[in-house]
């Protein structure tokens, strides 16, 4: 039987991707105006931007536990082997909560068959393992199997990204507020990285330009096969810098394709307009095995 494959918000992967079959999607919150909406189900990134372009506060949360609970309902209803691949635990308590979710249902449900992984990834990172689960479902693995490829796949997901404006970045503690400040006045553009699934300071570098050099540098330091590769670009409402990283990326490694997608408000309200960030992997047997 199909493995149905779960993801939330986080992905960043396009609406359609959602719209086949044994595929879900799980929305996180975003609070804007003092009101709640489901991050790409009632509210779209572009007016979340549009509002922290405003200086307004954009608050999210985790995945709503009814919201999980039918979505793993369903699988269950269907009779249907589910696997949750489920956004960096150390960036949402929505793995923790969907782990409980489970424990529950198997209680009312004994044979059920749910399985959840903390990715340890965001954004479009994440995005490639769900497409990678998908892909091993429409092949007809069973479900250990798969979870057990996408969990080894996780592990060599190489994040980068960078942020026009280091305010947003404050905002959420990850700077504090002087260095905020100094760099905006400098052209200071950090380059941070995602390990265990927390976020990781690694350069300060000066201007767009030089950044974009500095991650093609580490691509050809930690990729490997990167012209066989999937590489990954999203964007905080900036599909130009976008697509000016993706052709430097194309001349320089060739790679297979470039999926190029918005960050959702899930992410977006904490990294803010602006922010440019690729993915790729640092080992890709994994995708070669059966």
């Amino acid at each position: 039987m199909t493995v149905h494959i779960i993801a939330d918000s986080a992905s960043d992967l396009p609406k359609e991707f959602f719209q086949q079959p044994s595929i879900s999607f799980i929305p996180l919150k975003v609070e804007l105006d003092g009101n709640d909406y489901l991050d790409s189900k009632t509210i779209e990134p572009i007016k979340v931007y549009e509002a922290m372009r405003q200086g307004k506060n954009v608050k999210t949360s985790q995945a709503s536990l009814q919201s999980i609970q039918e979505t793993f309902i369903d699988c269950i209803k269907k009779d249907q082997p589910a696997l949750y691949v489920a956004f960096s635990s150390e960036l949402s308590g929505t793995y923790q909560t969907a782990k409980m979710v489970v424990e529950q249902l198997k209680e009312d449900y004994p044979d059920t068959q749910i399985d959840i992984i903390d990715s340890k990834c965001a954004s479009l990172g994440y995005g490639l393992a769900v497409k990678h689960a998908k892909l091993l479902s429409d092949k007809g693995l069973p479900l250990n199997q798969i979870k057990a490829n996408i969990e080894t796949l996780c592990q060599h997901i190489e994040h980068l990204f960078t942020v026009d404006d280091l305010e947003y970045l404050a905002r959420g503690g990850r700077v504090s507020r002087s260095s905020a400040f100094v760099g905006g006045l400098l052209n200071i553009k950090p380059l941070l990285d995602v390990e265990d699934g927390k976020l990781i300071p690694l350069e300060k570098i000066r201007g767009r330009k030089k950044v974009f050099r500095r991650i093609l540098e580490l691509m050809e330091q930690r990729g490997v096969n990167l012209t066989n590769q999937t590489i990954a670009i999203s964007h905080g409402d900036d599909e130009e810098g976008a697509h000016t990283l993706a052709e430097m990326v194309k001349e320089q490694f060739k790679p297979k394709d470039i999926l190029i997608n918005t960050i959702g408000a899930a992410i977006g309200a904490h990294s803010g307009p602006g922010t440019i960030a690729i993915f790729f992997l640092s080992d890709d047997s994994i995708l070669h095995e059966r």
